[in-house]
């Protein structure tokens, strides 16, 4: 049982303390950028380029690198849990940066609750009773609600949970490489593509990475976010634009002839490593999926946090637990959140919405960093150069947004915005405690 939750904050605000080294700081944007795109995206990239898929990722990753050196800038700059909220209300006001939060923390809710679909959909091929929608809602269900229950009762807890979660997805996947490199029978050549639609191709090597910025999100509960967090977004780019190109190169020498599957992963193993191969792959992306939603239930509830904190969310939403040290009510909420849209199956307008959503948060970040730098009278012009092509490719990816996309987005908006105006009316928590 949880205990009560309680109906006000204590009049002493308790702050989470500061329990997460490197390591642990690293597996937020490994999480974020590994889901269940690295488990799709070997197929329709060698579809659509053939041997040339590799290097479509290294040119994905250099295309993200812009962005990535924008978000690192930045949090070289702050040690508080919020992330782009805290760079959007230092250059634009407390307004900006509510929104640069809010509509990223909403379409999440919906995504954890579209992912765990996803996560059982995999499990369902190990145990099709769960394909039954009642076995379906019954497992979306406590998934959440157990990886809510771990995330509640600590920060050390959760962080062990996801490195184990990790190390379950990864594994497979370097069994992958090294049972191709072994008993492939592709004879991989390195041959430019004749595109037939590159502006698609890059849409999907630039999606491969969306996520990495839940790292800044719980910054307030991490030994050294300065240091650590500018470091890790840097070196798991380079890591993850690697474990793409080893897992597509794994999979044109164990399966060339494949077609454009969602499974076709699942096939590669199975050609190089048998039955136990294919298990192992279901498992991984079970577990990958498992992992990439379990880091957004760490990460997104120390954003609202933070955001209540500094009065941009009612107070609620800011109360620690006195003995397990955990932001409690925003842990709560985001769990609920996630288990009722599970129950409902009408949402996948609102997960498209979420990477628009995202994009949101990308463009105000890339703006607040020459703002701030210019305020601080220590302009860079590199910085400066680096923003606007992040800008620019951020707003290129927004473009393709459909209309029923947007207008979620603003529902989203217009929603949170209630919410900042009822919080408008509090003290800030920094303040009362000062």
């Amino acid at each position: 049982m949880f205990p009560a939750i309680p109906c006000a904050m204590d009049e002493k605000q308790i702050a989470p303390p500061r329990t997460v080294g490197f390591w642990g700081t690293a597996l937020f944007p490994v999480n974020g950028m590994i889901g269940a795109g690295i488990f799709a995206m070997p197929a329709i990239l060698v579809a659509a380029v053939g041997d040339f898929a590799p290097f479509m990722m290294l040119l994905g990753g250099l295309l993200f690198l812009p962005l990535i050196l924008v978000f690192a800038w930045l949090a070289a700059r702050f040690d508080h849990s919020g992330g782009p909220v805290l760079y959007g209300e230092a250059a634009f006001g407390k307004f900006i940066g509510f929104q640069a939060g809010w509509a990223r923390y909403a379409s999440s809710i919906v995504t954890v609750a579209a992912n765990t679909h996803v996560m059982v959909t995999y499990l369902a091929a190990m145990f099709p009773v769960l394909d039954e929608p009642v076995m379906r809602a019954g497992a979306v269900t406590t998934i959440i609600g157990l990886l809510t229950a771990i995330n509640l009762f600590g920060m050390r807890k959760s962080i062990g949970t996801l490195g184990m979660m990790t190390t379950l997805k990864l594994a497979p996947l370097a069994l992958l490489v090294i049972a191709a490199l072994f008993a492939g029978q592709g004879d991989v050549k390195l041959a430019l593509p004749e595109f037939s639609d590159a502006e698609t191709v890059i849409l999907l090597t630039y999606y491969a990475f969306m996520g990495f910025e839940s790292v800044t999100l719980p910054a307030g509960e991490m030994r050294k976010p300065k240091r650590d967090v500018p470091l890790a977004l840097v070196t798991t780019l380079a890591a993850v634009t690697l474990l793409y190109m080893l897992v597509i190169w794994a999979y044109l020498l164990a399966a060339p002839g494949a077609g454009n599957d969602g499974n076709a992963l699942v096939g590669a193993a199975e050609e190089v490593m048998g039955q136990f191969g294919a298990f192992a792959i279901v498992v991984a992306a079970a577990f990958s999926i498992g992992a990439n939603s379990f880091a957004g239930a760490i990460s997104l509830p120390r954003m609202t946090f933070g955001m209540a904190e500094r009065g941009m969310l009612p107070r609620w939403f800011a109360y620690v637990h006195p003995r397990y040290l955990t932001p409690f009510n925003s842990i709560l909420a985001y769990g609920t959140g996630g288990i009722l849209f599970g129950l409902w199956e009408g949402f996948a307008v609102l997960a498209i919405a979420g990477t628009l959503t995202r994009l949101v948060t990308y463009l105000i970040s890339c703006a607040a960093l020459p703002v701030l730098e210019r305020r601080d009278g220590a302009s860079n012009a590199l910085h400066l150069v680096v923003a606007l092509l992040a800008f620019g490719s951020s707003v290129w990816v927004a473009s393709h947004a459909d209309m029923k996309a947007l207008l979620v987005l603003g529902g989203i908006i217009v929603g949170g915005t209630l919410l900042y105006f009822i919080a408008a009316r509090q003290q800030p928590l920094e303040e009362t405690a000062g």
